[in-house]
């Protein structure tokens, strides 16, 4: 558990970036069986999801 003083400084889209990574990999693990093809999938799942996350937040942004 992160103590409050340390917690006051952590920016939450840090947090995005393994989640990304861990909901790729186990996405892509439930549906292939070889390692090599499932990060290759995964990397380019992630690389969608930010991607998309991306320029959501440009939208959201230039609308705000």
């Amino acid at each position: 558990m992160l103590l409050p003083i340390f917690a006051a400084g952590l920016n939450v889209t840090w947090l995005l970036l393994p989640l990304i990574i861990t909901v790729s990999l186990v996405y892509n693990a439930t549906r292939y069986e070889l390692p090599e093809k499932i990060l290759r999938r995964s990397l380019r799942m992630g690389v969608y999801i930010f991607a998309f996350m991306g320029g959501s937040m440009v939208i959201l942004y230039l609308f705000s």
